[in-house]
């Protein structure tokens, strides 16, 4: 066969002859119940109008503030070519009679018409840095055919939109799911139907409504409920939760696959040794293999993320090597540990983003790794722990030792739940030296952006600027990075 008639008998493999389309107005109409206005095709699925990109299907959902079929002109101003609604419309569209259970339904077709591997990711720390490394590790080894949720689209409405843009061709899907109260994850762990699931770790995030670590980890065990038969729990060992976990997992009919730092760790972790980037230099035995990778992400806690990265993939029939290449390679998300290089006078400051969550678990370990961090002078501009109920004034007041530990110049405390932590900072002590603790206590971020323009930022310094999203304090990561270069 010469090169021509090479090129007249593309395609030769069955998943080349997928249409580059993801839904047809027929598909839609199918898999919602339905009824099409005529037809169409679209290449992706969106619920903002402000995110909406040419070809989309637009989906109006109604929520309890807003109505999406009130965003319809500018959806399809923006290049929808098709529209998920409840009333007709001019434009091309899928009537349904609720779009909410619409989304779902279209998730559910896209997740049975899949035939590939399917993680699902939780966890109270970690679990969106966790899901882009799997993602990555599996993306570079299939050449393009893995798709995951992205951001954090991991609740009642991110779950299923993840799951509607999910290609038929695709050989993996990795998707995250989140929680505030019981039962959630239950409900989209029935959804996702994973073969491998995830637990990155346990600690007190939402513990104001759920009341006990043991009810969070009961809470992150629903997802093994939704596992496929013959699916794999991948857990913790070193978590003493770790007990409750692997009973959950077995009663699902799971099989186990643990990582950490114990010996009878089927992941576990030989050795590990800071790297010349800042990251870690790892060496972990799987069965009798020995793995060795560099981890680009600094911080113990990602040392822990990478065993849980390499459990995944294993469970999922990858390439461990893509794996190790993933992890080297990867840089911090936005909001959760991405560095910006910003220019002030004497030269340059490190900006350090962890702006997008918090609770006490993430907050100890990221201001560790301010404490790692070669610095002339460590600030850390700190935002309230939301979702923390009665223990709040507890948990924040605690910070004052890992602050101490790292050895941080000036702290900026942000929102009302700080004032325990400013109190315990105002009674002295935690000062190695014996000097008074030097802290700012503000209301907001535009408060903390002034403080720290009064500090003053110089050459050679490191800010860890961390909190929950609500607090706001992107803002003040936005102030700075701007001065980036």
């Amino acid at each position: 066969m010469n090169a021509l008639e090479r090129v007249l008998a593309w395609p030769t493999k069955l998943a080349d002859r997928y249409r580059l389309a993801l839904w047809t107005a027929a598909e839609i109409a199918d898999a919602t119940g339905g009824t099409a206005s005529g037809p169409f095709q679209v290449a992706g699925v969106e619920t903002d109008s402000r995110e909406v990109r040419p070809g989309d299907l637009f989906v109006a959902l109604k929520g309890e503030s807003s109505d999406g079929h009130e965003f319809l002109d500018k959806a399809f101003a923006n290049g929808a070519a098709a529209a998920l609604v409840e009333r007709p419309i001019d434009g091309p569209h899928v009537l349904v009679e609720d779009t909410t259970r619409a989304l779902e339904a279209l998730g559910a077709f896209a997740r049975e018409r899949a035939g590939g591997t399917v993680i699902g990711v939780t966890g109270s720390v970690g679990k969106t840095g966790v899901k882009e490394a799997i993602f990555t590790a599996l993306d570079r080894a299939s050449h393009g055919a893995a798709h995951r949720s992205v951001k954090s689209y991991n609740n009642h409405v991110g779950v299923p939109l993840s799951l509607a843009r999910m290609p038929g061709a695709s050989a993996y899907g990795v998707f995250e799911m989140g929680m505030n109260h019981a039962g959630e994850i239950a409900a989209l762990t029935e959804q996702v139907r994973p073969h491998v699931a995830v637990i990155t770790t346990i600690a007190p995030a939402h513990i104001e409504n759920l009341g006990s670590e043991e009810a969070i980890a009961d809470a992150k065990a629903e997802i093994f409920g939704g596992l496929v038969p013959g699916g794999t729990a991948v857990i913790p060992i070193d978590s003493v939760h770790f007990a409750r976990l692997r009973d959950a997992a077995v009663k699902a009919g799971a099989k186990v696959l643990s990582f950490g730092k114990a010996r009878e760790a089927d992941v576990r972790l030989l050795d590990a040794v800071p790297s010349a980037n800042g990251g870690s230099l790892v060496t972990a035995a799987l069965g009798d293999r020995r793995l060795c990778y560099t981890v680009a992400e600094p911080g113990e806690h990602w040392i822990s993320n990478s065993l849980a990265v390499m459990g995944a993939v294993y469970a999922a029939g990858g390439d461990l090597g893509a794996a190790g290449l993933a992890l080297a390679e990867m840089g911090g998300l936005k909001g959760r540990g991405a560095r910006h290089r910003i220019a002030v006078p004497g030269g340059h400051a490190l900006l350090i983003d962890e702006s997008y969550n918090a609770n006490p678990a993430s907050m100890r370990a990221t201001l560790a790794q301010l404490g790692h961090t070669p610095a002339t002078r460590r600030i850390a501009v700190l935002g309230s722990m939301k979702e923390l109920g009665d223990f709040a004034p507890a948990f924040h007041a605690q910070l004052a030792e890992p602050l101490a530990e790292a050895q941080v110049d000036f702290a900026i405390l942000v929102g009302p739940e700080m004032v325990a932590l400013a109190r315990e900072l105002g009674k002295g002590g935690h000062n190695p030296l014996g000097k008074p603790f030097r802290f700012a206590h503000c209301e907001g971020p535009g408060e903390a952006i002034a403080a720290l323009e009064e500090f003053g930022l110089a050459g050679g310094d490191a800010v860890l600027v961390k909190g929950s999203n609500s607090v706001g304090l992107a803002r003040v990561v936005a102030h700075f990075a701007a001065r980036e270069g």
